[in-house]
């Protein structure tokens, strides 16, 4: 029997160029027919009994199809794979993570890492992969999983319509998780308009220090142009706007600039602007501005100090101080 190429080439369109051993030799082709097709170059083999059937690099998903190929009966991508799969992450990084069943064994290969677990999450797709929620908490429970790093995964996965009710009913019933108590805080922060680690740190420094509730991510149509406040202070004329981009670290961009001066000129606004290095490192130093600003707009309450060091002094005046204080 020769080798269906037509046959073949109908399968591996399906499957990201990516075929096992077993479905070749099902489809006619020979052990030595695949070795030549490898040794000429015309092939690549990925893993031991799985063939990229054209030449050049592999992309991402025929490296994940050839992952699940590898791995076989009950395999799903799982963990940073999932995540890049679900579009959490922007990134796949450089190892393909798939989980089987413990009672499987399934060896580790470069650049593809194996979890055996004993009862693997939901699983569907063409290219299996756990679900949204169960990848989340497969990240969460990485024993190298920062605050930010799980926020920055809730508010994906808030962005990709998860269900978050169902994210902490999850995350109350799996055993032994880190990080359950931020879950369980940040789902109704992040339904209330919370997209970024950043946001959810400058919420935490305005609720320590006593600052009023700002309305999160308003937009609207100033001198023409569609524009959204992070943090507006409503009724105060008091924007706050949170940038976590590391471009452009020494100064506002032009469309900053546009878009601060549409709200001067629409609204008579202050727009206060802060980067990650300043709510991160400085976050009593911010708390403070942003209440000068409100007190200068007519706020009639009093932020406090979160501690003894705090640069807001509950036994002064708000006059500025050096932004040196720290939470």
């Amino acid at each position: 029997m020769n080798a269906d190429v037509d046959a073949i080439d109908r399968l591996a369109r399906r499957q990201d160029a990516v075929l096992s051993r077993r479905q070749l030799i099902d489809l006619g082709a020979t052990p030595d027919w695949m070795s030549r097709r490898v040794t000429s170059g015309r092939w690549l083999r990925l893993h031991p009994g799985v063939y990229l059937v054209h030449t050049g690099a592999a992309p991402w998903r025929s490296r994940a199809r050839a992952a699940l190929l590898y791995a076989g009966n009950g395999a799903a991508l799982s963990h940073t794979s999932a995540a890049f799969h679900h579009q959490l992450l922007p990134e796949p990084g450089r190892t393909v993570h798939v989980s089987v069943p413990s009672t499987r064994r399934v060896r580790h290969q470069p650049g593809l890492r194996i979890h055996h677990r004993d009862d693997p999450p939901p699983s569907w797709g063409r290219l299996r992969a756990t679900s949204p929620i169960s990848t989340v908490l497969d990240l969460v429970a990485e024993t190298t999983s920062r605050p930010d790093d799980v926020v920055a995964l809730v508010c994906a996965a808030a962005q990709r319509n998860v269900d978050l009710a169902a994210l902490r009913r999850a995350a109350r019933a799996r055993g032994r998780l880190r990080h359950r108590a931020l879950i369980e805080e940040l789902v109704p922060l992040v339904d209330t308009g919370i997209e970024s680690p950043l946001e959810f740190r400058y919420h935490a420094l305005a609720g320590r220090h006593g600052l009023p509730q700002a309305v999160l991510q308003v937009r609207e149509i100033l001198d023409g142009l569609w524009l959204r406040a992070d943090c507006r202070y409503v009724g105060l004329g008091l924007r706050v706007e949170l940038d976590g981009r590391l471009a452009h670290p020494h100064g506002r961009t032009d469309t900053d600039v546009w878009r601060d001066n549409a709200v001067v000129v629409a609204t008579r606004e202050i727009t206060l602007r802060y980067r990650w290095r300043h709510v991160a490192l400085a976050p009593c130093a911010v708390a403070r501005q942003v209440a000068l600003a409100l007190v200068s707009l007519g706020w009639a309450g009093r932020p406090r100090p979160c501690s003894p060091t705090c640069a807001i002094d509950g036994q002064q005046s708000l006059v500025p101080k050096s932004p040196s204080g720290r939470a």
